[in-house]
């Protein structure tokens, strides 16, 4: 059976969006490739398909390897000006990584990326446009869902959310690019709702703003609860205690927190950002500053009507990046791999074939001995 060999160490890090994209579509891999093809994780077995999920610097040496038993294929989730805003580090380390970075995809033969604005942005850093394909991030079903209100309740008081109050949820690492600011800034002009974040400092101390995030938060008002990591499993649970998503960041991609609300059809709140128009259309709230966000959460606490109506547009997002409709997308993508590799396998052969008849052709110096 034909091989999809994945290759990941994104679990280094935990509590980051690209480890639970790894562990998203691995998953779905499986499911829609049952039968058609085998789906390996971390192994040196030779596959037509060899996955990069993460850019560690001993798969940048297997890159000829791979390429040489099949076809070399890179998940990109991030840009130097995504990561820029996101780690602190000298700006020469910075650089070596980035150019680091954009060796690795042009070095792959395929690319996917989960939204279509960075076909653009690998094409401006000379990477052929065929090259990438859009495939959108996916949630599963089974481990994302809304819970019945008696649930809900129980949550609550196990994190000691007051029922009454309308609880507003981020959920992400603790970087000043993902507006930790705005949003503690936003909960103390909104002293009734409650405000809770899960997440922490991924990177640890070269998380960017990392001491100024620490002396934020020994400062909070007293609407708001920072949770820390809290882990995967537990997380359907957080978004089902919450009324809202509101996610302030500055950058993002595709975060998986969204699709995750989605999924729990909670209403979401963001930044008004450009990265999000190919992606989140009408599904998602925006706000451009801490004023808007203060307009929009209150007219969700105050307005049943539009609170609902921005729920049910959440569901529909979740509907949009259904399991089915980005499995079939992956499915179409891997079989397409799969078809030109063969294709490149028959042309290698005919010109082998080809090479062979040529030399064939002149064994003799009396050409008119060959046909004897």
């Amino acid at each position: 059976m034909r091989k999809i060999k994945m290759l990941s160490k994104a679990d280094m890090v935990k509590g980051q969006g690209v480890l639970s994209a790894h562990d998203e579509q691995v998953a779905l891999a499986r499911k829609v490739m049952k039968g058609s093809a085998q789906i390996l994780e971390n192994k040196k077995t030779p596959c037509e398909i060899t996955h990069y999920h993460s850019i560690n610097p001993e798969y940048y040496l297997s890159i000829s390897k791979a390429k040489a038993q099949g076809a070399a294929v890179g998940y990109v989730h991030f840009l130097p000006e995504t990561v820029e805003n996101s780690i602190s580090l000298p700006r020469w380390a910075k650089n070596v990584f980035y150019k680091y970075m954009i060796s690795f995809y042009k070095r792959m033969d395929y690319l996917v990326t989960v939204n279509p604005v960075f076909i653009d942005k690998l094409a401006a850093y000379g990477i052929p446009r065929n090259k990438v394909t859009y495939i959108p991030n996916v949630v599963s079903e089974e481990r994302f869902y809304p819970l019945p209100r008696e649930k809900r309740a129980a949550i609550r008081r196990r994190y000691r959310i007051p029922q009454d109050k309308f609880t507003v949820l981020c959920v992400g690492q603790l970087q000043k690019r993902k507006g930790v600011f705005d949003f503690v800034e936003t909960a103390r002009k909104l002293p009734d709702f409650q405000f809770v974040w899960a997440g922490g400092f991924s990177f640890g101390k070269i998380s960017e703003g990392y001491e100024e995030i620490r002396s934020l938060m020994k400062h909070l008002p007293a609407n708001v609860k920072f949770l820390g990591l809290v882990d995967r499993e537990r997380m359907n649970e957080i978004y089902n205690m919450a009324d809202v998503m509101f996610l302030p960041s500055y950058e993002e991609l595709f975060p998986m927190t969204i699709l995750e609300s989605m999924n729990c059809a909670l209403p979401v709140l963001v930044r008004d950002l450009p990265i999000y128009d190919p992606i989140l259309f009408d599904h998602a709230l925006r706000g451009r500053h801490v004023e808007e966000f203060v307009t929009t959460l209150k007219q969700l606490q105050e307005e049943p009507d539009f609170y609902q109506r921005s729920a049910h547009a959440s569901y529909e997002g979740h509907l949009r990046y259904s399991q089915e409709t980005v499995g079939a997308m992956w499915k179409q993508f891997y079989e397409r791999v799969f078809q030109e590799q063969e294709e490149k396998k028959r042309l290698k052969a005919s010109r082998k074939w080809d090479r062979k008849e040529r030399k064939g052709a002149y064994l003799w110096k009396n050409k008119r001995q060959q046909y004897i």
